[in-house]
């Protein structure tokens, strides 16, 4: 089983948990985010119908968890050629936060956020296991869909989205 690392307030390591256990007690841990873009686009992703939680919502083009004994640094280049086969984006942290979702009784996500961005406008090819869809949506259009539609994005997505749009884009 894959264990992820859990974190205090303050992103320090208290141990580990089985990736499922920790979703199904609410425990805070650590997590990333990271959104490409390229040429005023950004890439979003539909989250595979059969996931666990957030299955059919939008989300950024690629998040997970750091294992037990990796660094997120090492963690996230991993995840993005498991996802959409994407190798040796330059990505960049923006920010982090923490957020706590309730999905079910016995199903949430408590997560110390690391949101990262990557400028990257190669070759990709979305892990069908992983993603239902993916669309690269003009940045202004993704501002608008998240207010008309905020129901078709992850809970994750739509706290820290807007953040990233606005290092992105000079929105007034």
């Amino acid at each position: 089983m894959e264990k992820i690392i859990l974190v205090d307030v303050f992103d320090r390591p208290t141990g580990t948990e089985e990736k499922i256990e920790a979703h199904r007690s609410p425990r805070l841990h650590r997590a990333f985010s990271v959104f490409v873009h390229h040429g005023g686009k950004m890439l979003i992703q539909r989250r595979a119908v059969h996931k666990y939680h957030s299955g059919g919502l939008w989300a950024n083009a690629c998040c997970s968890h750091p294992r037990d004994g990796e660094r997120t640094e090492e963690a996230i280049p991993r995840r993005m050629e498991e996802e959409l086969s994407i190798k040796n984006a330059d990505v960049k942290e923006l920010f982090s936060f923490v957020y706590l979702n309730k999905f079910r009784d016995d199903l949430y996500e408590y997560e110390y956020d690391h949101v990262f961005v990557a400028d990257y406008g190669g070759a990709l090819a979305a892990n069908r296991d992983e993603i239902g869809d993916v669309e690269w949506v003009e940045l202004g259009e993704l501002a608008r869909r998240l207010c008309a539609a905020p129901e078709i994005f992850a809970s994750w997505f739509l706290i820290a989205a807007p953040r990233v749009l606005k290092t992105l884009t000079p929105f007034p």
